[in-house]
């Protein structure tokens, strides 16, 4: 199939919620495919520095507990971005993947500019009979073995399906335009981390209303301090002055 590429990363990760603004990752994993090949596989669970919902542990059946003694994304992002040399990321709504990446891997001070090859926008082109594009249900479709909503299965029931859709509509008129890697554009700007003042507020407002951190306040950039001080407020009110 001359001119598609054959080499690349598939990705996947889980994450506390959907906006890489204000949720963090939970579980990453990738492939790494040259020539055809798994040449290397990346895999670690990562300690979001937040309690998770009930809805995403009964999703992904990650828990605080298992998570608790995991890296932080600081200690890892690091390791990923030298895992991932083939310039072209591949997954299942692959910019969402790369929308936490690249802001964990800037905030790192690390450059992670990306092309992506996308399997949910191949299989909206050529699966529109389906009544579901998801990655559950099309692995259900075409019969590959799937673990939903876990990182390490995710990547692999990607890799086959992107395989099985390769060899279905690969040759099909105008298949380059979903098969060949495309620019991944997300901007996003390197935060600093939490501020002394900020965590003395943080903490000080929690105290005066007796709440309990849903956050690893020391582990925050200074735009999630200062988003999660104005919900605090939203909700109870400005800070309470220092007595005297």
């Amino acid at each position: 199939m001359s001119g598609f590429c054959n080499s690349y990363t598939v990705v996947d990760i889980e994450t506390t919620g959907l906006d890489p603004k204000e949720d963090k990752i939970t579980e990453i994993a990738a492939i790494r495919v040259e020539n055809g090949e798994i040449a290397d596989t990346f895999h670690t669970l990562v300690n979001p520095g937040r309690r998770l919902t009930e809805r995403i542990t009964e999703l992904t059946g990650l828990t605080d507990e298992a998570l608790k003694d995991a890296p932080y994304i600081q200690d890892i992002i690091g390791d990923f971005v030298k895992f991932e040399v083939t310039d072209c990321l591949l997954g299942h709504s692959v910019l969402f993947d790369y929308s936490f990446l690249k802001r964990a891997a800037v905030n790192k001070g690390a450059a992670f500019e990306k092309k992506g090859i996308d399997t949910l926008a191949v299989s909206r082109k050529y699966l529109q009979e389906l009544e579901s594009r998801s990655l559950p249900y099309l692995t259900g479709y075409f019969g590959i073995a799937h673990e939903a909503h876990r990182a390490l299965s995710d990547v692999e029931a990607t890799w086959e399906l992107y395989k099985v859709l390769k060899e279905k509509f690969g040759q099909a008129e105008g298949a380059s335009k979903y098969f060949e890697p495309k620019e991944l554009v997300y901007k996003v700007k390197k935060e600093g981390p939490v501020t002394k003042k900020q965590i003395e507020q943080l903490q000080r407002f929690l105290a005066c209303y007796g709440l309990e951190s849903e956050y690893d306040i020391g582990r925050m950039t200074k735009n999630e301090a200062s988003r999660y001080l104005d919900r605090l407020i939203s909700t109870y009110g400005r800070i309470p002055p220092r007595n005297g």
